[in-house]
Order: structure tokens, then C-alpha cells, then sequence
């Protein structure tokens, strides 16, 4: 998210309304819904986790336990039972 100056890109009269209820303080804007993005569309972060809960799953299967997967993967043990369910689930 990037800062813009209001008097650049906002007209006189709207930038004196908006004054009127917040003046010279920080104003967050948030984006019209059908201008949002999924989480992690500008990232790597979803792939990243994806490919980490398929290891899960994976060294699960080969034997491993939940809790030696957690301390591996610095989650709790609930974290590790929810990426083994969400296969199930999904």
C-alpha cells in the first residue's frame, strides 16, 4: 500500500468535506469489492504454504508424528491436525 497526498489527487471540494470529519490524520481507504484481490495474489506466500502442507501430509504419511512435525515446522500440534484435515475436508 502506497501514501498519496490528497490535494494531489482528490478535488478541492472533496478534500475540504473530508477535512471537515478528519483533519491532517492518517485516512485508510479501502478498496471496492469487486477491486480486491485473493490473499497473496501479489506474493509467493500461498504456493510457499502449499508446498509446505504437502510435506506435511506427506511425512505424516512416512511415519512421522504430529508433534515432531510441529516442533520441525515451529506449528502447534492443532496447526499440524488442521493442514492433515483440510485434505479430507477439501
Amino acid at each position: 500500500m502506497s501514501y498519496k497526498k490528497a490535494s494531489d489527487v482528490l478535488p478541492r471540494s472533496l478534500l475540504s468535506a473530508v477535512q471537515q470529519y478528519i483533519d491532517g490524520e492518517c485516512l485508510y481507504i479501502p478498496r471496492k469489492a469487486d477491486g480486491k484481490l485473493p490473499w497473496g495474489t501479489h506474493t509467493e506466500t500461498r504456493e510457499a504454504l502449499r508446498a509446505r502442507n504437502r510435506e506435511i501430509r506427506a511425512r505424516r504419511l512416512a511415519g512421522c508424528s504430529a508433534v515432531e512435525l510441529a516442533r520441525q515446522y515451529f506449528l502447534s500440534t492443532k496447526a499440524i491436525y488442521k493442514i492433515l484435515n483440510a485434505d479430507k475436508n477439501g
